[in-house]
């Protein structure tokens, strides 16, 4: 490789990853949260109430993490534990009022963050790049 093919696909990748990691926290400073939470709040708003495992499997971390993450929301009032109707043994999450308004007000705000970030591209070069991504985390 010459020129501008000396950084590898690997490094480039890593380079963007590392920029859109920095663009996130920064994005997520009004909220005072972190992208951990964040996350989960956003799995929580598009599946609704969950069990902790299955919250657990759409993060992908282990049980004993989400019950940390969980217990962080549930301090600022973003989430409630609730009795499971099907099974009152167990326990779902489900974002509260204020959950909803948060997790709506920062997709907005990584909404546009995207736009900026990918803004240069065109509308088949991001429909390109999301295929490519997608392919690769799944």
């Amino acid at each position: 490789m010459t020129g501008d093919d000396e950084e590898s696909l690997a490094e480039v990748f890593w380079a963007v990853a590392r920029r859109l990691r920095h663009q996130s926290r920064r994005t997520l400073e009004p909220w005072e949260i972190n992208p951990g939470h964040a996350r989960a709040l956003a799995v929580l708003m598009r599946h609704g109430a969950l069990r902790l495992s299955a919250l657990a499997d759409h993060l992908h971390i282990a049980p004993r993490s989400t019950t940390e993450v969980v217990d962080g929301l549930e301090e600022r009032g973003l989430v409630e534990r609730r009795a499971d109707p099907d099974d009152r043994r167990a326990t779902l999450v489900a974002p509260t009022a204020e959950g909803t308004r948060v997790g709506t007000a920062i997709r907005a705000a990584r909404d546009a963050e995207a736009a900026r970030v990918f803004g240069d591209l065109s509308p088949a070069d991001r429909a390109d790049l999301a295929r490519i991504l997608r392919t690769l985390r799944d």
